[in-house]
């Protein structure tokens, strides 16, 4: 393996394709099939670094990349499934682990008044619960990828859930969007009532800011000084698959400072697709990339070194290394440093700039954005090398392709003056 050159890096990826949602087997509410993809604002909470998406009459929903269902809190007279739909096999197929069955509410049920029962996850507090299959009233903005066209009401199957499993959610929040792989993710749905591609993407903003959750398809532009359309030919790269769990992996083949290789035990990386041990998942819950404890203290060395001779200050929890931030320039891709590069298949590099790999720490300070994953999580069977985080997803366009397992990315689109909380949320022309 060779050190990425700089002509490697990622190609700038602004064209996304993408879902339009609806009500299960029905038309959008103004009574004619949705034909524009929709747009939903996301926002960042400040105290969980949380990234929710307002789609619940309004209500704001956390992102899960790896959730298998909508949740929320219901009222009481909700709707709810019948155990013996088939929506109810699918619902109960993917038990999370360590939650406890429900007496009641099994799929196969030849009862006429057994509701179905599903289990919703927090993904933070890591809590389980369990509640009602029902059909969730959701809305969203059609787009022309520019701005909102017009209001698009929909429904999607979801799960009940207990007001205690808000717990460590953002406040006002009302519960979780799954958005992975499974029947009654979000993107799923879309595409199976629909007919459309299994395709979503997010761009995360920065605290502050507003970004976009995208589904359907179209061009999609983020304002610029010169309000260019930035959209340009997506680079796929192939998603891997855990079979212990259901978040997006995708492969790194090494890492490098500053062009230069990390040392790195060969095979650290990879995911074993036998026990799911290893690999780099994609996580929308993880403030900060974590590492395996060899695997961070290797980067965290290598970038001591491309910072040699800054002074240290105290670090605040979480951090490990902070730095006096008047000791780095300005550029238009955040602090003046090394880049840190992820070495993908193809030659590609997802490379990381200051933005990415230091973040603002109160008044005056710079950290190192990456986390120790520490014991015992790293010694856990089936413990990912890498949680990819959001801060360094954040600003970046994701896309994720579900029909043909892929992803693409547009690096930070800073350097283009632009930014996630750049696209235009006032209403366009229909």
């Amino acid at each position: 393996m060779s050190p990425p050159s700089r002509s490697s890096a990622v190609r700038p990826l602004f064209l996304l394709s993408l879902l339009v949602l609806s009500r299960p087997g029905t038309v959008a509410a103004d009574g004619q099939p949705p034909s524009k993809p929709v747009v939903t604002p996301i926002t960042k909470d400040g105290l969980t670094s949380l990234y929710t998406i307002p789609v619940k009459n309004g209500a704001p929903l956390v992102l899960d990349l790896a959730g298998s269902l909508v949740w929320s809190t219901c009222q009481q007279g909700h709707h709810t499934i019948p155990c013996k739909s088939s929506v109810c096999k699918v619902a109960t197929r993917n038990h999370p682990a360590g939650c406890a069955s429900a007496n009641g509410g099994q799929p196969g049920s030849t009862d006429p008044h057994c509701a179905c029962t599903a289990y919703p996850y927090n993904p933070v507090s890591r809590h389980c619960g369990n509640g009602d299959l029902t059909v969730l009233p959701l809305s969203a903005q059609a787009t022309d990828g520019e701005h909102p066209l017009f209001p698009v009401s929909f429904n999607a199957y979801g799960s009940c859930a207990p007001q205690g499993l808000l717990e460590s959610l953002p406040s006002g929040a009302a519960g979780v969007a799954g958005l992975s792989r499974l029947p009654l993710s979000l993107p799923s749905q879309v595409a199976s009532k629909l007919k459309v591609a299994k395709q979503f993407a997010l761009c995360l903003p920065s605290s502050g800011n507003t970004g976009a959750a995208l589904f359907g398809g179209g061009p999609f532009v983020l304002q610029s000084s010169r309000r260019d359309n930035i959209a340009q030919s997506q680079l796929s790269l192939p998603l891997l698959k855990s079979p212990k769990n259901d978040g997006y992996y995708f492969r790194v083949r090494g890492i490098a400072v500053n062009q230069e290789l990390v040392p790195i035990a060969p095979g650290a990386l990879d995911l074993n697709t036998h026990t799911s041990r290893g690999g780099v998942v994609f996580s929308s819950v993880t403030p900060y990339t974590t590492l395996r404890d060899y695997i961070f203290g290797a980067l965290l060395t290598a970038f001591e070194k491309v910072t040699n001779g800054i002074p240290f200050v105290n670090p605040p929890p979480p951090h490990f290394r902070c730095f006096p931030a008047s000791s780095f320039g300005s550029t238009r891709v955040g602090p003046g440093v090394a880049n840190i590069d992820l070495m993908l298949d193809n030659g590609q590099n997802w490379t990381l700039p200051g933005a990415s790999s230091l973040v603002q720490v109160g008044e005056g300070t710079l950290c190192f954005a990456f986390q120790n994953m520490g014991s015992p999580a790293s010694e856990a069977p089936d413990a990912p090398a890498i949680i990819f985080g959001t801060h360094q997803m954040q600003d970046n366009l994701v896309q994720f392709d579900l029909e043909k397992n892929t992803f693409g990315f547009s690096g930070l689109p800073l350097g283009q003056s632009t930014h996630c909380g750049n696209f235009n949320f006032n209403s366009g022309k229909h």
